[in-house]
C-alpha cells in the first residue's frame, strides 16, 4: 500500500479539496484534510486496479514498476481493495466531530467511486466496444474532481452544490490534457505507457479534435473553471491557485508553443 501511495504524483485532487475548504472559511481543517486524504487514497487504488492485466496490463506507473509487476497480481488486487477501505476509515475518523458533515462527505465520496457515475462506471465503460467520450470522461476522471470540490465545501460547512461545476470542469480539463500527453509525450516523461488509448480503441479528445482542437478545448475549460468559482471569502486566492495549477496541465510541447 505504501508502494502505491508514495512518493505519489502531483496530488492535484487533495490539494483542490483543501483549497476549496480554505476558500470557504475552513472552520474544521482536520475534516478537510481527511477528506482530501481519502480522495487521494481512492485515486491511488484506482491506479492499481487500472494497471492490472485484466484492464490495461500496464508495466509501469509513475516511473516505476506497477504494483502487480512488483508484488504479483493477487497482492495488487488486495492492496487496491485495502486502500479503498482505508479511505473511508480516514474520512470517518477525521469528520467524526460533525455527524451531519460526515454523512454528507461519505455520500459524496462514495458516489464518486461507485456506479452509475463514479470510477467504477468509468472502468466499466472501458469494457464496452463503443463509448461516449463525455460519459467516459465524466466517470473515469471527472468524478473524483467533483468529489474534491464538493467535499471541500462540505468539510468547511459551506453549501456544496455550487462547487460541483468547478470540479466537473477541472476534471474534463485534466482528461483533455492527459489525452494530449498520451499522444505527445514519451514514456519517460509520462511515467506510464504511451499510446494506450489508440491501442485499446478508447475515446481520446486529442484524437477526436486534433492536437490544435484539443489544446483550444483545454484553454476554454481552464477559463471556464476559473469563472465557475462561487462567491466565497477566499475567491481571489482560489482563482490564483486554480490558474497556477492548471498551467501545469499543458504538455511541455504545448507550453513551449504558448510561450
Amino acid at each position: 500500500m505504501r508502494y502505491v501511495v508514495f512518493p505519489g504524483g502531483h496530488r492535484i485532487r487533495p490539494r483542490l479539496c483543501v483549497s476549496v475548504a480554505e476558500a470557504c472559511g475552513d472552520d474544521d481543517p482536520e475534516a478537510a484534510d481527511c477528506a482530501a486524504a481519502a480522495i487521494e487514497l481512492l485515486h491511488c487504488a484506482s491506479l492499481v486496479h487500472d494497471d492490472l492485466p485484466c484492464f490495461d496490463d500496464a508495466p509501469i506507473r509513475r516511473g516505476k514498476p506497477s504494483v502487480h509487476v512488483e508484488y504479483g497480481e493477487p497482492i495488487a488486487v488486495l492492496a487496491g481493495d485495502a486502500l479503498i477501505v482505508l479511505a473511508f476509515e480516514t474520512l470517518a475518523r477525521g469528520a467524526a466531530r460533525s455527524p451531519r458533515r460526515l454523512a454528507a462527505l461519505l455520500r459524496c465520496v462514495a458516489q464518486s467511486v461507485g456506479a452509475p457515475r463514479g470510477i467504477v462506471a468509468g472502468q466499466a465503460w472501458e469494457c464496452e466496444s463503443a463509448v461516449s467520450l463525455t460519459d467516459y470522461q465524466r466517470s473515469k476522471t471527472g468524478s473524483l474532481f467533483v468529489a474534491a470540490t464538493v467535499a471541500g465545501a462540505i468539510a468547511a460547512g459551506a453549501e456544496p452544490e455550487p462547487w460541483r461545476m468547478l470540479g466537473a470542469t477541472l476534471g474534463e480539463a485534466y482528461q483533455v490534457a492527459d489525452d494530449l500527453r498520451d499522444i505527445l509525450c514519451d514514456e519517460e516523461e509520462l511515467g506510464k505507457p504511451i499510446g494506450q488509448d489508440a491501442a485499446r480503441l478508447r475515446p481520446n479528445a486529442a484524437a477526436l479534435l486534433g492536437i490544435g482542437g484539443a489544446k483550444n478545448r483545454l484553454e476554454q475549460l481552464v477559463r471556464a473553471a476559473v469563472e465557475s468559482i462561487p462567491p466565497c471569502p477566499g475567491a481571489v486566492e482560489l482563482r490564483a491557485t486554480i490558474k497556477a495549477q492548471t498551467s501545469q496541465f499543458f504538455p511541455r510541447q504545448l507550453a513551449r508553443e504558448a510561450a
